[in-house]
């Protein structure tokens, strides 16, 4: 097959409906700050962060500069048995961020790779402290933790996993929290906590000693922002304490910042063992990703191993890349200096109010929202996700950008959004509602 200097055939395009978008591509050619603009000249306002990964807005030079520097002095260091000062500098400026016990990082390069190397942590932990049985792992329904082979095998979400027959063993499922009495709930709905029972369930029919662990994300993200019930978190947490297993947190979405604190522990006040991240670790600007742990798993892993050993068997080629960690340092000194995290906190509320005045529009059956994050559900068509995908596609031509899964709208602005960006939002949210009427 032969190709035009401007062919869009040659790029598989992920999580699309490649042969729809190339009959009338959305293309975006600039970004800056709240903003992109695509290849016509239309301006979109950035209702989801990009992939809920630019809270700092969009364009940041100080990041790019910090990058372009890197580039020059130090392209690329071999992880292996080498370093560079960089990774350290970052993992201390994030440990710094989370609860006291948190003081030692993994870097992967995105949320999945995050998620696969927690999982194989988490095997070598219980290796290492002689419960090798522990080799069960817990994830819940509705739930995305990525699309490597360990994050589809603890996909709630069926579509990301029903195409893949070859996933992991040894998993097990609970429900996910939403029910229909929390329609329209603001915050953390006042029921459901009773759901976390499910994990004493499974933990009474297989055994809590074989439990290796469980993933939370501790507000559903993907599927379309499901906010934990009251006690919810608290709940699992004490389940996993009296079986001995581990609780993981995916901040993926939720971290740095989102629920206007550093992450999701500290707004909920339940401390997980492991926590997973990416996204809005470099503001989206260089593909990386994360995973903290405890001072106890990090310990009992390198020593279980003899002095001079390779504790961990586990990395990648672009582990802690410099140009990564250049990102992510310079992401995170904007966020202290601009107090981008408190900035999201105090815009919480307007933001959350601005977004329920959609609950009156007749196509809209639920909204749910916590932090700068809210999910707005539409009345399918008949044929689930239809209709989001086709609202999807209209609004980027509204001038609005905001990242849909089947029938849910997930809307999660920058931090650096003031009360206009926010109503812009909602006002081209609202025109395309009215539009597919």
């Amino acid at each position: 097959m032969s190709y035009d200097v401007n062919s869009l055939e040659a790029h598989w395009m992920p999580f699309s409906a490649n042969r729809d978008f190339k009959k009338n591509p959305r293309m975006v050619v600039k970004s800056e700050g709240m903003y992109m603009w695509d290849y016509k000249g239309g301006q979109i306002i950035d209702g989801s962060s990009a992939l809920f990964c630019t809270p700092a807005g969009h364009g940041r030079r100080e990041i790019a500069e910090a990058v372009y520097n890197q580039m020059l002095n130090n392209d690329y260091t071999p992880h292996f048995q080498l370093g560079h000062p960089g990774s350290f500098e970052l993992a201390e400026r994030v440990c710094r961020m989370l609860p006291d016990e948190f003081n030692h990082m993994f870097f992967t390069n995105s949320g999945s790779e995050s998620v696969d190397t927690a999982i194989k942590i988490i095997l070598a932990y219980q290796r290492a402290r002689g419960q090798s049985q522990r080799n069960r792992l817990v994830s819940r329904e509705r739930a995305y933790h990525g699309v490597n082979m360990g994050g589809v095998s603890l996909a709630g979400m069926v579509r990301n996993r029903e195409t893949f027959g070859l996933t992991l063993p040894n998993i097990s499922m609970i429900r996910h929290t939403w029910t229909d009495e929390q329609r329209f709930s603001k915050g953390q709905p006042k029921t459901g906590a009773e759901m976390a029972m499910d994990l004493e369930r499974i933990a009474e029919n297989l055994g809590g000693s074989t439990l290796a662990a469980v993933f939370v994300e501790p507000v559903a993200g993907s599927t379309g922002t499901l906010v934990p019930p009251v006690g919810y978190l608290e709940k699992v947490r004490e389940i996993c304490d009296k079986h001995g297993m581990l609780l993981v947190f995916d901040e993926v979405i939720t971290g740095f910042g989102r629920m206007g604190t550093p992450f999701a522990t500290q707004k909920f006040n339940v401390k997980p063992d492991i926590i997973t991240m990416a996204k809005a670790i470099t503001n989206g600007a260089i593909p990386m990703g994360a995973v903290a742990v405890t001072d106890e798993i990090y310990d009992t892993v390198t020593n279980a191993s003899p002095e001079g050993a390779i504790e961990f068997f586990h990395g990648y080629t672009y582990s802690a890349h410099p140009a990564a960690c250049a990102a992510g340092i310079a992401t995170q000194k904007l966020y202290e200096a601009e107090g981008l995290f408190a900035n999201a906190a105090g815009l919480e509320e307007y933001f959350l109010d601005a977004i329920f005045t959609l609950r009156d529009h007749p196509l809209v059956v639920d909204i749910r929202g916590i932090g700068m994050m809210a999910g707005v559900e539409v009345e399918h068509d008949g044929v689930p996700g239809r209709r989001g995908g086709e609202m999807q596609k209209a609004m980027f031509w509204n001038g609005l950008h905001i990242k849909w899964t089947g029938d849910n709208a997930i809307v999660a602005p920058a931090f650096v959004a003031e009360r206009k960006h926010v109503d812009e939002i909602v006002d081209k949210f609202r025109k395309t509602l009215d539009e597919m009427m």
